[in-house]
C-alpha cells in the first residue's frame, strides 16, 4: 500500500488525513483516514516539522496495512541532502523502514536535492525529494501518479480531506 498524507491547521488543533492507494497509476483510494488533533504545536520558524510531524504520525498510526511508500506535501530535504525537512524527519521516525517522497510546489533555496517534475500541461514544476529511495525513482513515481493536472489526484484528495473535515 502507498499513502499520501497532509495536515490542515485550525484555530484550535489540526486535522491530518491519509489517502491509501495500491499503485502509482491508480486514481482511486483504497482507504481514507482522517484524524482530528486537539492540540497542535505552534509554528516555529525553521522547524516546521515540529508542528507537522506529530500530526502525520497520529494519522499513520491508524493505518492497518503495511505501507511501502509515503508522499508528503513538502520537502524531504531542504536544499541539499544534509539538511532534513519534514519528509526526512518522518523517514527517521519510521526507523528508515518506509521510503518518503516529498512533493513541494515551490523551490526551496537552490534545491540541489530536488528533481523538477512537470505534470499535465502545467508550466510550473513540482519539486520532488526523497529518503529511502533514489530521487530519480521518486520523480518517476510522482510523474506516473494519476491525474491530468499539476497536483496528483490522490495528493489533492488528502488536502481536501483535511480542509473539509
Amino acid at each position: 500500500m502507498l499513502a499520501c498524507v497532509d495536515v490542515d491547521y485550525r484555530a484550535v488543533g489540526a486535522v491530518a488525513a491519509c489517502v491509501l492507494f495500491e499503485s502509482w497509476t491508480t486514481g482511486e483510494s483504497a482507504g481514507e483516514i482522517v484524524e482530528r488533533i486537539n492540540e497542535a504545536r505552534p509554528y516555529e520558524p525553521g522547524a516546521f516539522y515540529k508542528r507537522e510531524l506529530p500530526c502525520i504520525l497520529a494519522v499513520l498510526d491508524n493505518v492497518r496495512q503495511p505501507v511501502r511508500g509515503i508522499v508528503v506535501d513538502g520537502y524531504v530535504w531542504l536544499g541539499d541532502t544534509q539538511t532534513p525537512g519534514l519528509g526526512a524527519r518522518l523517514y527517521e521516525s519510521l526507523q528508515q523502514r518506509v521510503p518518503v517522497i516529498g512533493v513541494a510546489k515551490t523551490r526551496f533555496g537552490q534545491g540541489e536535492a530536488a528533481s523538477a517534475v512537470y505534470r499535465g500541461r502545467s508550466r510550473q514544476p513540482l519539486f520532488v525529494t526523497a529518503a529511502g529511495m533514489p530521487v530519480e525513482d521518486a520523480a518517476r513515481d510522482i510523474t506516473r501518479m494519476h491525474g491530468r493536472f499539476r497536483i496528483p489526484t490522490l495528493l489533492k484528495r488528502a488536502d481536501q480531506l483535511c480542509r473539509n473535515a
